[in-house]
């Protein structure tokens, strides 16, 4: 299978929603909004990624950082995709890319319930946090 990645622009934002919708476990909210979006993409350049094949996206990550640590959202790829090494390699272009930022720990959240995302994370060579609470405001 001939898989194509490449850095996200807000021209992928149609499809990479559509993506983000259907996948069992993940939080969308107002932050996701086009404007929101583009604005994330440009703040951070060279960080967020998706994956095609045949034309049509099958894979996405967004990421970013505040020049101490990197924050992932949004990994997400197609069912009917997965086991293919997608979500890895869409991992590992983002972690370079925050390395060659020197940013060098990287952070990312995942939904309690989201069984497949924790299954995959912690798989991945990710580690469990514990002892922290998150805490969230509108502004």
């Amino acid at each position: 299978m001939e898989l194509n990645y490449r850095e996200m622009t807000i021209g992928d934002y149609e499809a990479a929603f559509a993506l983000w919708q259907q996948t069992e476990g993940m939080g969308i909210s107002e932050a996701d909004e086009k404007p929101n979006i583009a604005a994330y993409l440009a703040r951070n350049p060279g960080l967020s990624f998706v994956c095609e094949h045949e034309g049509k996206l099958v894979g996405t990550i967004l990421c970013g950082h505040d020049g101490r640590r990197g924050f992932i959202y949004h990994a997400a790829v197609r069912p009917d995709y997965r086991g293919h090494g997608i979500g890895r390699q869409l991992t590992q272009r983002s972690l370079e890319g925050l390395r060659e930022a020197g940013v060098h720990k990287c952070h990312l959240f995942v939904l309690e319930d989201n069984q497949a995302g924790g299954r995959f994370w912690g798989g991945s060579g990710w580690s469990q946090r514990s002892g922290i609470l998150l805490f969230s405001r509108n502004t």
